[in-house]
């Protein structure tokens, strides 16, 4: 009975379309804060290492490089703190946790693998050919 009770409650709050989100994808995640009786909204852009839980419990770990150093943040992905989550890339991984990037330095530290990298195309917006063969390029450079 408590089974069906936390699934009714559940459905109401998981009625929030979220993306879907991949380890290994680029994300833009933007966070509203709160101030008294202001609020901003704040970005946060980086690379999905880590998913966890599942249902209303979904977290994900993003991790970017700031000034140097390396900054991660946990997102639960239905909190009524975060306003919109983008896709903006997704690359190829072989792994469901990408805890080896805490290591790497520099541009290495963006990218998890040399492979080829899907452009996801923002909203209302197509992704033409030229755009295509650049990425295909940049990543053969690399």
């Amino acid at each position: 009975m408590s089974q069906e009770l936390i699934s009714k409650i559940q459905k109401k709050y998981t009625s929030k379309t979220v993306p879907v989100i991949k380890p290994g994808s680029t994300v833009e995640v933007e966070t509203i804060i709160r101030d008294g009786d202001k609020q901003r909204i704040q970005k946060f852009r980086g690379l999905v290492i880590a998913v966890n839980g599942s249902g209303l419990t979904t977290t994900i770990t993003v991790r970017k490089v700031s000034y140097g150093i390396g900054v991660e943040k946990k997102f639960p992905l239905y909190s009524t703190n975060i306003g919109k989550i983008k896709v903006l890339k997704e690359e190829k991984v072989r792994r469901a946790k990408l805890y080896f990037m805490r290591e790497r330095v520099g541009k290495s530290a963006l990218r998890v693998k040399r492979g080829k990298a899907v452009i996801i195309p923002q909203e209302g917006k197509e992704v033409t050919d030229t755009e295509i063969i650049e990425s295909q390029n940049e990543a053969t450079q690399e």
